[in-house]
């Protein structure tokens, strides 16, 4: 199994989305997704995304919160624990990320770009649920299968 973290940056009613457009093999290239990334070994989720998003961003998280679990099951890849975040504050200057490209995008239009179908559902789920929520969503290739939620 793989464990990850994926984080939402906000500022001014926008997130901070990567385009992943520049890494070879990649099972999310030219999807839109957060940023975040795999687990180091003994590395909390906190310090992965804090590391994660240093490293690909430039930025450092001075406010973030958990909104919860994401579990991927696929028939094609490995199972994935993926601690979803949003952080509203940061500091530092972005830097050029070498998985994509970094993109400020207004909440209303992230439905419009290129995501997978899950990350529809925990990106609608961001946006109208404040508390902490487990999501299982469920693969045959890149088509969702099965989803469900359970929100505390």
């Amino acid at each position: 199994m793989k464990l990850t973290t994926l984080c939402y940056i906000e500022q001014d009613d926008k997130y901070l989305m990567l385009h992943r457009v520049k890494k070879e093999n990649d099972l999310n290239h030219d999807k839109w997704i957060g940023v975040g990334g795999k687990f180091e070994k003994n590395e909390t989720p906190e310090e992965c995304l804090l590391r994660e998003v240093q490293e690909e961003t430039g930025l450092t998280l001075i406010k973030y919160r958990a909104r919860g679990i994401i579990t991927f099951i696929s028939d094609e890849w490995e199972t994935e624990y993926m601690h979803l975040y949003t952080a509203t504050e940061f500091e530092g200057n972005m830097t050029e990320c070498n998985e994509g490209e970094l993109v400020w995008v207004p909440k209303a239009e992230i439905q419009n770009l290129t995501l997978w179908e899950g990350d529809k559902i925990f990106l609608r789920l961001l946006n109208e649920c404040d508390s902490f929520f487990s999501l299982k969503l469920r693969y045959e290739g890149e088509k969702l299968a099965e989803s469900e939620v359970n929100v505390y």
